[in-house]
């Protein structure tokens, strides 16, 4: 049986049309779907930890969608969540990816490209190598990642990192000493690959090398000229 049976995806979106149409579509594609057409009783469904994915609009009554995504992410919910809107400028994707977002789509959108996107962001959390794995913390040199508590430090300084933060810091973790593009890093932390030119990488690495390197002689960020970045170990 195909597992999608068992995924469950919550739509908040006050456009009664939008949100009936992305119902019969998901279920179509199998999954079991509820609605929210506010955002304050969208908070309340997402906080019920009965969902697998979040489709959220950003425009909503009661509650704005970035303010229901920071309030999940402040309750340590992980939940995937993949923002609805009609704003296409990248101050707007940076804001909602600051605040936690998974993915980003805007209005309007094809059926078709916003179920590949829900199959592939579900795919990356079902498939996460980092679940199995005998450790849960990555150590390199004097910096710790706590991958179940998500909790950061450089020797005994702890560091506060935004969801998307975590998730990039983790991959170039996961993948020290090795040079990765800015499109691999797109694709792989992200979910998937940036139609056009972004500077979200770059900016989520200075966002990084403020937290991680600033005020450290050694640097564990790295910009590999012509290629993209690389987390070096101090004796690499």
């Amino acid at each position: 049986m195909d597992n999608k049976m068992k995924e469950r995806i919550l739509v908040i979106e006050d456009e009664e049309s939008i949100s009936r149409i992305l119902q019969l579509e998901l279920e179509h594609d199998g999954y079991t779907v509820g609605c929210a057409l506010d955002g304050k009783t969208g908070l309340e469904m997402a906080s019920s930890g009965e969902w697998d994915l979040v489709l959220l609009d950003v425009m909503l009554p009661e509650m704005n969608g970035i303010e229901v995504l920071r309030r999940l992410r402040q309750a340590g919910n992980p939940i995937p969540v993949i923002l609805l809107t009609a704003r296409d400028t990248v101050p707007d994707k940076v804001s909602g990816f600051e605040h936690g977002a998974n993915d980003y789509i805007t209005k309007p959108f094809a059926v078709e490209e916003l179920l590949a996107r829900v199959r592939n962001l579900l795919r990356i959390f079902q498939q996460n190598p980092r679940e199995s794995e005998g450790s849960d913390v990555i150590r390199i040199g004097d910096l710790s990642i706590e991958l179940r508590t998500r909790k950061v430090y450089r020797k005994e300084l702890a560091i506060d990192l935004t969801p998307r933060e975590f998730e990039l810091l983790v991959y170039l973790a996961e993948h020290k000493n090795q040079e990765k593009s800015r499109e691999e890093i797109l694709s792989e932390v992200w979910g998937y690959d940036f139609v056009g030119e972004t500077n979200l990488v770059d900016v989520y690495i200075r966002y990084l090398r403020q937290k991680l390197d600033k005020g450290f002689r050694h640097k564990l960020i790295h910009t590999i000229r012509g290629v993209g970045y690389m987390m070096k170990e101090p004796d690499a």
